[in-house]
């Protein structure tokens, strides 16, 4: 094709589906080259030319006010949609007008945004919201006013680069510089957004591409095809549908696609012509020769599994991304409760799908939702946002609430659960330590008691009077001191009443014994600010995770130096531990070398050999808080100022890491805190409730597992939990040598009945059988069906006619 190039004109060719044409952007600031939408001069039009230099046609649509930051055309090539910096949408048709044919502001930033057209009258762009968090929007061409549906992704400056499939209706979206690939489905009803998959890789993406729908292996029952450009390598991540591969054609996953054939030349395109590209069959048989070979004939090299894995979200798909190569993929698919129009074969079982996705999850498809508003505690006032990072933001427990307000003297309210409302516009009665609160927590075995670590290396010791606080309190009921420097965290002992363990920045974790106020244990070691730390399921041993990058062991009734220390996160912004799988492994959360937030699993009996699995999270300032439910296996993280939060089912095999569905705020919250087990409502599967602290209100969080027969009590996600909120032993007792473990009690109701006790439904047949097609009908017999048929279309036919509903008048007003 010629090109036609003037000093003041730089053309760029663009190739549409259905004709070929030229598109021109002219500065009009300068006249330096043009190396991408993004560049930095301040205005661009749009121009449009043929491609016949006998009969040269040149189009300069409307001037746009700003820098022109995406444009994409309609799949039928009869409109084109711009955004801009300027915060606006436009939408041209370039035949008709020359200016927009609709112009609205859709973009909250002027940060680089993107646009494409999706399904019929809808486009998408990708761009950022006022919190700053990546985003994507869908919006209906017939009404810019407001967007059909938006999801918020995360809080990485990284531009979203989105590839939409009109096919399958998959969008797969990644930002430059993320470690992160989003897959979702677009429809044009509600939910709109549904997220499929969310794919994790080691390699930092500098762009994506979508590979020709021809070029996939539909042996296998591969959608789509995406390949990832990193740093060092171009990684391809397949998407498939977990079928039964082989000889079948699967035409409901495949329909007729595009062809690479142009349905016109410009000058028609620009007289009216409307021609549509002609589709072409992906089937095997079918496939025009010459144009590309099957994938199935191409013989493949095994490619090494990445470090990625599939994040479960918001939307179920049996979709599986075999990811990045750089480590094993850790996740078998994506799910959780919203369809996604991809539905397994009949006749595939759950034993294949664990073969081609790997081990699953019973909880892969649990749902966070946000209780009645009726439930939520609102008018929240004054809410402090500068607690340290070791701090957890806020506390609860089965009866009440504990938050740190913005008032000089460490300030803390205590709200009641059982009060919920609108907070009044007075000033609550709070508990006043005269200093900056550094961390605070409730005591475990009573409710009524709790201890505030303050700037001043002391602790404080509360007590809430029964049925709440009514006055403000200034006097704590004990003080104790020891530490020389301010104290980063306070835990309690699992089992032992009375016994408290508190980290400082002198370097050493102290015990407590509250009940006669003295320090009984001083624990050395460390090296440099201790992050974190947690005792053992059993009690016996305290971990640590510390800034000078080890995790540490500790007996403390033995010895005060650690047991065993080995090497932590790399990164030094904060870190966060817990035990798991039966006090088996540590899970802790930190950063690695990058800053990127990590997951890292730690064996407790060999520290020193390092990681044992790793699971990347994404790019936030913030440390994730865990939270481990022993009765499920579930890990629960979240960070202070995050949307999302994550849930993790931890195995002691591998692949260790089992990603569920994420659960995603509204909008940032300040922390989130779990109530005991005996707050669930097990008739509704919920295995786990939090109350999340937002700007102004505290909403209660449900996690639910959708489960069909809720009729039944399901015992496999509700075994015997521990009364964690009794003490087991003393601390004199403990501190002695003494160990206790602590009852279980049955969440079951009285009036439930075990669901493996339950009498086994008798399945149904999806299928009519064979014999039923095969019979053969007398003439009679069809006469009837027919005729059966006829009736039930036509209705019930003894209803009076509208005509004869009529009312006429009498004979004697007929005038003669």
């Amino acid at each position: 094709m010629p090109f036609f190039i003037t000093s003041v004109e730089l053309l760029l060719y663009i190739h549409c589906i259905h004709c070929v044409v030229y598109f021109c952007y002219r500065c009009v600031m300068c006249l330096r080259s043009l190396h991408s939408l993004t560049s930095s001069h301040p205005f661009f039009d749009i121009s449009v030319m043929s491609p016949s230099l006998h009969s040269l046609k040149l189009q300069i649509l409307e001037q746009h006010t700003d820098q022109l930051q995406g444009f994409a055309w309609k799949e039928d090539g009869s409109l084109l949609a711009s955004s801009c910096k300027d915060k606006n949408l436009r939408i041209f048709d370039p035949r008709a007008q020359l200016s927009a044919v609709q112009c609205a502001q859709g973009l909250q930033t002027n940060r680089d945004s993107r646009v494409l057209w999706v399904k019929d009258d809808y486009i998408l762009t990708t761009g950022f919201n006022q919190h700053r968090q990546q985003e994507v929007k869908l919006w209906d061409t017939r009404s810019l006013n407001s967007s059909l549906s938006s999801v918020s992704l995360g809080t990485s400056n990284g531009t979203l680069m989105p590839l939409y499939d009109p096919d399958s209706g998959l969008l797969v979206v990644s930002g430059k510089g993320d470690s992160v690939i989003d897959c979702f489905e677009v429809t044009t009803s509600d939910p709109f957004l549904s997220q499929v998959s969310h794919c994790l890789s080691d390699a930092p993406t500098r762009g994506v591409a979508m590979v020709p729908k021809l070029a996939l292996d539909i042996g296998v029952c591969e959608v789509l095809r995406v390949m990832q450009l990193t740093e060092n390598f171009i990684i391809p991540i397949s998407y498939h549908v977990p079928r039964k591969g082989g000889q079948d054609f699967h035409a409901d996953l495949y329909p007729d696609t595009l062809g690479h054939m142009a349905a016109m030349t410009a000058d028609e395109w620009w007289a009216g012509a409307n021609k549509q590209v002609q589709r072409v069959s992906l089937h095997p048989d079918k496939r025009p020769r010459g144009r590309a070979q099957r994938a199935s004939q191409v013989p493949a090299k095994e490619l090494p599994r990445g470090r990625s894995k599939e994040e479960p979200s918001s939307s179920s798909s049996p979709l599986s991304t075999p990811s990045s190569s750089a480590a094993p993929s850790r996740s078998p698919s994506s799910t959780s409760g919203l369809s996604s129009g991809f539905l397994p074969s009949p006749s595939q079982g759950s034993r294949a799908i664990h073969t081609m996705l790997g081990p699953s999850s019973k909880f892969r498809h649990i749902q966070g939702t946000v209780l009645h508003r009726d439930t939520h505690i609102t008018n929240l006032r004054g809410m402090s946002l500068t607690t340290p990072g070791e701090c957890d933001g806020f506390c609860a427990n089965g009866q009440r609430m504990a938050v740190p307000l913005a008032i000089s003297g460490g300030q803390i309210a205590v709200l009641e659960l059982s009060q919920p409302g609108k907070l009044p516009d007075t000033a609550l009665p709070t508990i006043q330590n005269s200093v900056n609160v550094a961390d605070f927590c409730w005591d475990p075995f009573d409710s009524s008691k709790l201890v505030v670590a303050g700037d001043d290396a002391k602790i404080r010791m509360w007590k809430i009077p029964e049925g709440g606080l009514v006055e403000t309190l200034t006097e704590p009921a004990c003080i104790l001191q020891g530490h020389t420097e301010k104290i980063y965290s306070i835990k309690f002992h699992p089992h032992a009443s009375g016994l408290l363990a508190s980290s400082s920045y002198d370097m050493t974790v102290r015990l407590w014994d509250l009940e006669n106020g003295v320090e009984v244990k001083k624990l050395h070691g460390h090296q440099d600010q201790i992050f974190g730390m947690a005792w053992s399921p059993n009690g016996k041993l305290l971990a640590t995770v510390c800034k000078d990058g080890k995790v540490r062991l500790y007996d403390p009734r033995k010895s005060a130096e650690p047991i065993q220390e080995g090497p932590g996160p790399e990164g030094h912004r904060g870190g966060r531990i817990v035990w798991v799988c039966d006090g088996q492994y540590l899970l802790v959360s930190g950063f690695d070398c990058r800053s990127e937030r990590q997951l890292y699993l730690f064996s407790a009996t060999s520290l020193a050999s390092g990681a044992v699995a790793s699971a990347p999270a994404d790019v936030a300032p913030s440390t994730l808080i865990p939270f481990y439910d022993p009765d499920t296996s579930l890990a629960i993280l979240t960070g202070k100022g995050d949307t999302r939060v994550y849930i993790f089912e931890i195995t002691p095999e591998v692949p260790h890491f089992i990603e569920c569905s994420s659960f995603h705020a509204s909008e940032p919250h300040k922390g989130l805190c779990f109530l005991p087990k005996t707050q669930c409502n097990v008739r509704d599967v919920e295995v786990a409730r939090a109350v999340r602290l937002g700007k102004t209100t505290i909403e209660p969080v449900a996690f639910k597992v959708p489960r069909v027969r809720k009729e039944f009590f399901q015992d496999d996600v509700f075994p015997d939990t521990a009364v964690w909120w009794e003490p087991a032993l003393s601390a004199a007792a403990w501190l002695s040598g003494s160990d206790g473990q602590h009852r279980k009690i049955s969440l079951r109701p009285t009036d439930m009945t075990l669901v493996s006790e339950a009498p086994k439904e008798a399945p149904v047949r999806k299928y009519l059988p064979s014999s039923v097609y095969l019979e053969e009908k007398t003439d009679e017999q069809k006469k009837e069906e027919l005729l059966s048929a006829m009736v039930a279309k036509l209705g019930n036919r003894e209803d009076p006619l509208p005509q004869e509903l009529f009312e006429g008048v009498d004979e004697e007003e007929w005038d003669d």
